[in-house]
């Protein structure tokens, strides 16, 4: 995409070499790729990314790979072998940061570590997350989304009440992990332009996961209550929870004194919003079933639009929506007019539609390029930085080393 007069890339000039793979990694760097950052994503000769393989039509790359990987270059470097771990130390001579998801330990035992890539670069900002982060009993573990949930305590507060754990839908754990990568590399980069200094990132996913836990540890280490799995409704609120209409589900949440005042008003059960029992939050939570029962009641004989004119903004004004499925947001009026809806054309899937990113600046242009690399499409014109001729790269090739 070509700037647009008036506005500007963010992170115009920042380079990013991206080692990472699959979800968590990938993500992150696609986002500072829509922010403008220049993202070289190096993969592994022949294969690349696993994530290339998924979800597309037969012979296609993954849409889920098309996705996390938009905007960037890719090269494909063996950087197991001598050649291939000199060429990205001269990559990296000039990088901003290099990124990596791989199990703790991968670089070091390539020489590659933090103290190699600095000493080649000294304002390079060196991030690695992994499942259990360089430290700890449980460095280099392998993890997946689902370990980094359990790990973390999300699967633990996750659930019907009374059931077992659930999983949060979707690769959660990685895309958390993949905001606070992209977070770090922000604050990296910011204090290295300050100071003059790189720094070296590691995290942890399980970590990330723990600190997202809604203040579990701290309320049960201050006063001993356990956040128990409820289901969709909330511990310390009521009501709180996804209702079964006579078409879908509405999900509505109250709180505070007045929306729930209000809401009872709307349900046609304004006297409970004055009997002592349900006046706080405290008692609201401690008789959670029962104002549950009550909303509960009156939305299970009314379509999703019936409640929804009833406790919208044009009616009780109580925060609610119904409960929809990823791809009935393709036509979503506020997703459309907010940019959340890409739609690009692609040379043989035709258009490929992606999540958009939700940063939402005042002045800043869309990224450069649209669609998510081929592997390799870009070795000749990176490795040509670095003085490499159509020779070299074939020999390069011939060995496998790119």
């Amino acid at each position: 995409m070509s700037e647009e007069p008036g506005r500007s890339l963010l992170l115009e000039g920042v380079r990013i070499l991206d080692l990472t793979r699959v979800v968590a990694g990938p993500f992150a760097t696609a986002v500072l790729s829509d922010l403008g950052a220049e993202v070289i994503k190096v993969e592994k000769p022949g294969t690349g990314d696993d994530y290339r393989y998924g979800p597309s039509p037969k012979g296609e790359t993954s849409l889920s790979f098309q996705n996390t990987n938009r905007g960037k270059r890719s090269i494909t470097l063996d950087v197991r072998r001598p050649e291939g771990r000199e060429l990205l130390l001269r990559l990296s001579e000039n990088a901003d940061a290099l990124v990596e998801n791989f199990r703790a330990g991968f670089l070091d035992r390539n020489g590659l570590g933090a103290e190699v890539l600095q000493a080649r670069n000294p304002r390079l900002l060196v991030a690695s997350l992994s499942g259990f982060g360089q430290t700890g009993p449980r460095a280099g573990q392998a993890s997946y989304d689902i370990v980094a949930q359990a790990a973390g305590g999300l699967m633990g507060i996750t659930g019907e009440e009374g059931g077992g754990p659930l999983r949060g839908g979707g690769a959660l754990a990685d895309f958390v992990g993949g905001l606070y990568l992209a977070v770090g590399l922000l604050a990296g980069l910011r204090d290295r332009d300050r100071t003059g200094r790189a720094q070296v990132l590691d995290l942890s996913n399980q970590d990330a996961i723990f600190a997202v836990t809604d203040s579990a540890a701290s309320i049960f280490a201050s006063i001993g209550a356990e956040m128990e799995p409820v289901g969709n409704q909330h511990p310390f609120t009521a009501p709180y929870d996804a209702f079964a209409a006579t078409d879908g589900h509405v999900a509505i949440g109250s709180a505070s004194n007045k929306l729930f005042r209000q809401l009872m008003a709307a349900v046609g059960r304004s006297e409970l919003a004055t009997d002592e029992r349900f006046r706080s939050h405290r008692g609201r939570a401690a008789r959670r079933h029962e104002i549950n029962a009550v909303v509960a009641e009156w939305v299970a004989t009314r379509s999703c639009e019936e409640v929804l004119a009833a406790l919208g903004p044009e009616g009780a004004d109580i925060p609610c929506a119904r409960v929809v499925r990823p791809q009935e947001l393709l036509e979503d009026e506020q997703l459309e007019a907010r940019g959340m809806i890409e739609r690009h054309p692609h040379p043989t899937l035709g258009e490929v539609v992606f999540h958009g990113n939700p940063l939402q600046f005042s002045h800043a242009a869309p990224r450069e390029r649209a669609l998510a690399p081929d592997l390799g499409q870009d070795n000749a014109e990176v490795f040509a930085e670095l003085g490499l001729g159509p020779d070299e790269l074939a020999a390069l090739a011939e060995k496998k080393v790119i």
